[in-house]
């Protein structure tokens, strides 16, 4: 049995054999595991709606150890919160424990999003801004996970 990794993001640092163009080195992927038995897959993101990436066709099948190995594993995207306080050049600071939303870029690159409350909105949310700011892998580590939940229809 092949040893491949667990299903989850991850950045690529070679190309996939065979599929160097459609899998090169330096970008973000999925593994996953197809429903009808077909083994593991690789799939480059399909698109990206409110910082989140979907993924897409084609995929490739997964079938090299040599070359998984080789994957950086990435945390998931969601939410999780600031282990300390980002100060911008120009004044702007995002406080020790702020609300972010973590994304990333085609390169597997993390973007991070600030939580904010619309003081004057009649709707009680925290919305996220469509444009991040990206962070350091040494950054990634370290952020701690907040456990949001979904929800789909009206809140009670």
């Amino acid at each position: 049995m092949l040893e491949l990794p667990d299903n989850g993001l991850y950045r690529t640092t070679q190309p996939l054999p065979g599929h160097e163009d459609a899998i090169p080195a330096g970008v973000l992927v999925y593994i996953g595991e197809s429903t009808n038995g077909g083994g593991k897959f690789v799939v480059r993101p399909g698109n990206n709606r409110r910082n989140r990436w979907f993924w897409g066709e084609p995929t490739t099948p997964l079938r090299s150890p040599t070359w998984a190995r080789t994957l950086k594993q990435l945390p998931s995207e969601g939410f999780y919160t600031l282990p300390q306080a980002l100060e911008f050049d120009g004044g702007g600071r995002w406080l020790k424990n702020a609300i972010v939303e973590l994304g990333y870029n085609g390169e597997g690159q993390a973007i991070i999003f600030v939580g904010q409350w619309r003081e004057d909105g009649t709707e009680n949310a925290l919305l996220f801004s469509a444009q991040g700011m990206r962070i350091d892998d040494d950054m990634l580590a370290r952020l701690v996970w907040a456990p949001i939940l979904p929800t789909q229809g009206e809140i009670v």
